[in-house]
């Protein structure tokens, strides 16, 4: 390799077939599973990788400023979607557009655990809304993050 090539490398490499996870953040979805960033923060991609155990699963949302590129790496996880409901396939890719058209839920309906990465800008600020848990959430990269519950029509 030449020595006049210059590489730009930001933070270690990471290896999704790792089963080292760290410590994991509060999950105030609820939908149980693990998840190790790709990514530092602040980038302007972001990348994370997930493993889903049977039940588990990623809340119905989607982001209004970030699209979203989801890869199944191993496992047959079920996907939600406006349009409905299927099992997706090891090593297909799925990509969300922002807006209530992105919208989406991963679960795991197997008894095989599903690993996935979760790729996309990182639109700041972003306001990403949860329909079946009526709350929107709100983020910036300069530290704001709040939950808001979001009121039906009366």
């Amino acid at each position: 390799m030449p020595e006049d090539v210059l590489f730009v490398c930001e933070g270690p490499g990471m290896n999704v077939w790792d089963d080292a996870w760290g410590e994991q953040g509060e999950d105030w979805s609820g939908g149980g599973g693990l998840a190790k960033r790709l990514v530092p923060g602040g980038a302007e991609l972001g990348a994370t990788l997930y493993e889903l155990e049977r039940g588990n699963f990623m809340i119905f949302h989607f982001h209004h400023g970030s699209e979203e590129l989801l890869i199944v790496l191993r496992g047959r996880p079920t996907l939600r979607t406006p349009a409905g409901e299927r099992q997706l396939d090891e090593g297909e890719a799925v990509h969300f557009p922002t807006g209530p058209a992105g919208a989406h839920e991963i679960r795991n309906d197997t008894d095989e655990a599903v690993r996935y990465v979760v790729a996309g800008i990182r639109a700041t600020p972003e306001i990403v809304e949860y329909p079946d848990l009526k709350k929107v959430t709100g983020q910036s990269r300069h530290g704001i993050f709040f939950i808001h519950d979001v009121e039906e029509d009366a």
